[in-house]
């Protein structure tokens, strides 16, 4: 595993991409888990998450020998505010999904990680004062119509792809603030949110609402939630520092899109006329983006 104390360099390498791909894959494919737990309760779900997390982000660490990064973390109140907020950010993003894929939305959440890409942009505009070229204008632009056609079609706001694109940007946005390297980062996060997890999971079990133990498919499906959960993160992090940003970039339409592959042609989820124009409004909004990123990238 690549160290993440490391200074990246400016460009690709076969380890970057095979870990970042991995993470993609495994991100693609995880509404096939998630469906697997649609009849638990999405907030059961993500108590264990966040519990079965922590002892597989802490055999990392200890393996990278970085747990002083931690211990550093838990004495600065600063931070630990700041891992609050990413943590509250990241909690409610992964309710949103579980709930999502459950109630049979996956297509809302292929909708929304598309979405993402571009929503970064326009925060680094708002918040950043970034300014937007021509080519991110017309992306996002494309964005609002594709919103625009789904709502006049459903008769409200696409609510669960918004949910998601907003609070996976704001987490990643504030994530970039947080002055601790990714593995340490996420067990922060996950330590956190743990007292809440298990004051929830044993209340579950008093009141006989627990679905871990009671029967082995449910228990083993929960134990595992944080191999789910933690592995594609950490394998992610470690290929960023591998690749060039305009690599990953474009590999982070990889999940999106395995997810819509399998929304229409695995959960049959209904694709309609607004939808067929939505879509690929979307995909050509993403592809005037990456053009216009790697256009750039190489002229720099």
């Amino acid at each position: 595993m690549a160290d993440l104390t490391a200074p990246a360099e400016n460009k690709d390498s076969l380890n970057g991409f095979l870990f970042a791909l991995s993470a993609y894959f495994l991100w693609g494919f995880l509404p096939l888990y998630m469906k697997a737990v649609g009849h638990i309760s999405p907030t059961e779900v993500i108590a264990h998450r966040i519990l079965w997390s922590v002892p597989v982000a802490g055999l990392i660490l200890l393996a990278l020998r970085r747990m002083d990064d931690l211990k550093l973390a838990f004495r600065s109140p600063r931070m630990l505010g700041m891992a609050a907020v990413t943590a509250f950010l990241i909690s409610i993003n992964w309710g949103i999904y579980v709930w999502a894929i459950g109630a049979g939305h996956a297509l809302d959440t292929a909708l929304g990680y598309f979405i993402n890409p571009l929503f970064s942009v326009f925060l680094g505009a708002v918040l950043l004062k970034e300014k937007l070229k021509s080519a991110q204008i017309a992306a996002l632009a494309l964005v609002v119509v594709a919103v625009v056609i789904l709502t006049v079609d459903a008769g409200r706001l696409p609510i669960v792809a918004l949910c998601l694109t907003l609070s996976w940007g704001l987490y990643a946005f504030f994530r970039k603030t947080l002055p601790i390297g990714p593995n340490q980062g996420f067990l922060l996060e996950v330590l956190l949110l743990a007292p809440f997890a298990l004051c929830y999971v044993i209340y579950l079990a008093m009141t006989g609402q627990a679905h871990f133990g009671t029967n082995t498919s449910d228990t083993v499906l929960l134990a595992s939630s944080g191999l789910v959960t933690a592995i594609p993160l950490i394998l992610y992090a470690n290929g960023a520092k591998l690749l060039k940003l305009s690599t990953i970039g474009i590999m982070q339409y990889i999940a999106p899109t395995m997810i819509f592959l399998i929304a229409v042609f695995i959960f049959k989820e209904p694709f309609g006329t607004a939808k067929m124009i939505a879509f690929p409004l979307i995909w050509a909004a993403l592809f005037i983006y990456s053009w216009s990123m790697l256009r750039d990238y190489r002229a720099r």
